[in-house]
């Protein structure tokens, strides 16, 4: 079994950086999906495929890897700098704000 390790990104929807401080280990597909003749639904016997395992650090997703035998290469993220503004969203309402506020 072939399996990767990483670290999500964050979604497009979302601003914060929640559900990114975790590990998944994921399996690769040993298998092809295939296409149901009849109602055309795409189908696989791989049940692996279908597994997530969420983990606090790397180092325990690479521990439970090399128990139990799985071949796991590990992905590091591209850690983004955080975009935190000093007052935030209070400053669109601010009094000494410079220039009109358009919206």
């Amino acid at each position: 079994m072939r399996a990767r390790i990483y670290q999500p990104a964050k979604t497009a929807m979302q601003s914060g950086m929640a559900k990114t401080e975790h590990w998944v280990l994921e399996f690769a597909p040993a298998s092809a999906r295939d296409i149901d003749p009849l109602m055309g639904w795409t189908g696989s016997t791989d049940t692996q495929a279908q597994v997530r395992m969420k983990f606090d650090t790397r180092e325990a997703a690479e521990d439970y890897a090399r128990r139990h035998g799985i071949e796991a290469t590990v992905l590091h993220p591209k850690k983004r700098k955080h975009n935190v503004r000093p007052t935030g969203y209070a400053e669109n309402f601010a009094p000494s704000r410079r220039g009109a506020w358009t919206h």
